[in-house]
């Protein structure tokens, strides 16, 4: 691996006529103690999840009503195909934008994204059919597939590496504060002394236009990454917003004896040569990250997306109280990462993964075992997939950050949306199909197997965590994985 570095960059280095530009930037953002102007760089970007996790749940919840004549009268595998409209959508726009977003920089990507976002949930709440419907949680899907690379990897580039971990993983959990809200909104909305059930679904969509179109304003005051810039030989534009950064904080000591990296700025690379990159360079870590996006996306996607017709269809739920069922597995979701996020940046990062993957397996073994035994009603079964999500929330975050670190700059929102897509083609479009079929059949066991299955792939994404895992806890991200246009890299 390392030759084919060594090669990779001398190619750089040979065909780049200007000089080094050397820089303390990495070193002046990681050793800056954490301030209200990270708080506003996490609200004005992290909130994209929140947005996500809405409108995940809003499906989720609002699937048996969509079903009524009323309504759109999807049947249960239209709803299926509706939910992976939009993670195509989301897997399509995570591939166009993550490209866009190493070509072009973090921040333009960020209104782009969004502004598809708040088109595609503004013409969900306008479908009439189940084709519109589709077309309509695909453009959803193209916003937020391209938030996820952007976001990520301008997060992990501007906090420092000492909260890395933890700061990523609550980002990434704050998904499930929108499940919450979904799941809350819903219960009312679904209230039929509120809205006839005939309208509410299409106002549900209306307020997560609504608050996009407000976040939009909220990333105005976002910077474009230091790290970026510099690898693309802008360093007054990216030494500039450090020291605004700096700005905030007091008794920083003096920056000339900070570390330095020298960058031969190299342009943009293309997806064939980061690919090239990713499977021949670095294929250890290829792998890694790829089967724990992979377990994690097929299991959430194989319980969320169906689980308001699995309660409705097995267990006699009554489809308004949905959402009382989904919002405890919500504030489980949320909690993990919260309650677990400082330990993968204190006990580390593969110790971490490899348990919270483990768990989360073991646990939903348990889970399929109780159903096939018939002893779990609605609100148990609940509170054991809240147990399970409780750890499998903070393994999903830590696969989102695992992805984002592992891999050079250049190449950082690029290699996310990779293994977002692929991940998520497997986990993403195949569960909500798959599970929609098992649950048409009208055999609970059926269900089961397919629950069994996701319990399987956690456990060896365990095992393969604890094998290909990399110790990244408190390291910045150049030490990871150097940047190709550094001259640091090339020498090593």
């Amino acid at each position: 691996m390392q030759k084919n570095v060594q090669d990779f960059h001398s190619s750089i280095n040979a065909f780049h006529n200007g000089k080094p530009l050397e820089t303390n930037i990495p070193a002046r953002l990681d050793r800056l103690p954490w301030s209200r102007f990270h708080m506003l760089i996490v609200i004005a970007l992290g909130i994209t999840w929140i947005l996500d996790g809405l409108e995940v749940t809003i499906i989720g919840s609002l699937g048996p009503s969509l079903q009524r004549a009323d309504t759109l009268h999807l049947s249960a595998e239209g709803v299926g195909l509706a939910s992976s409209a939009y993670v195509t959508g989301a897997v399509l726009g995570a591939l166009v934008f993550g490209w866009m977003t190493d070509r072009l920089g973090r921040k333009q990507i960020f209104f782009l994204t969004l502004g598809l976002y708040v088109l595609g949930v503004g013409a969900s709440a306008c479908a009439w059919g189940t084709v519109s419907f589709a077309l309509s949680r695909m453009v959803t899907g193209l916003g937020i597939g391209g938030e996820y690379a952007a976001i990520n990897s301008a997060i992990d580039e501007l906090v420092p590496a000492r909260l890395r971990g933890r700061v990523d993983l609550m980002v990434n959990g704050t998904f499930w504060a929108g499940a919450a809200l979904g799941a809350l909104g819903s219960i009312a909305l679904l209230n039929t002394t509120v809205f006839p059930v005939a309208i509410a679904w299409r106002v549900s969509f209306a307020i997560g236009a609504m608050l996009g179109l407000i976040i939009l304003f909220l990333r105005a005051f976002v910077p474009e990454s230091p790290r970026w810039l510099m690898t693309h030989g802008r360093i007054r534009e990216a030494e500039a917003i450090v020291s605004k950064m700096e700005a905030h904080s007091s008794n920083l000591e003096s920056s000339s004896a900070l570390p330095k990296v020298l960058i031969y700025p190299a342009g943009v690379f293309m997806p064939l040569d980061m690919i090239r990159i990713m499977l021949k360079d670095y294929r250890g870590r290829t792998f890694y990250v790829l089967v724990l996006m992979i377990a994690q996306a097929f299991l959430y996607n194989a319980v969320f997306f169906t689980y308001g017709m699995v309660l409705t269809t097995y267990l006699s739920v009554p489809t308004g109280h949905v959402g009382w069922y989904i919002l405890p597995l919500a504030l489980g979701n949320l909690l993990g990462p919260l309650l677990l996020a400082r330990w993968f940046d204190t006990i580390g990062r593969r110790r971490m993964i490899g348990t919270s993957y483990a768990l989360s397996g073991l646990l939903m073994m348990m889970v399929a075992w109780a159903m096939h035994a018939s002893i779990l009603t609605a609100l148990t079964q609940t509170l054991g997939w809240s147990a399970v999500f409780f750890f499998a929330s903070a393994a999903a975050s830590s696969a989102y950050l695992t992805a984002s670190e592992l891999f050079p700059l250049e190449m950082r929102a690029f290699a996310i949306a990779v293994f977002y897509a692929l991940g998520t083609l497997f986990g993403g479009a195949a569960a909500p199909v798959l599970f929609g079929y098992l649950i048409e059949t009208g055999q609970l066991d059926s269900v089961v197997a397919g629950y069994v299955f996701a319990a399987v792939l956690m456990i060896c994404a365990s095992t393969v965590a604890w094998i290909f895992g990399v110790d990244a806890e408190n390291k910045s991200l150049e030490e990871v994985a150097p940047p190709l246009s550094s001259f640091r890299s090339h020498m090593q």
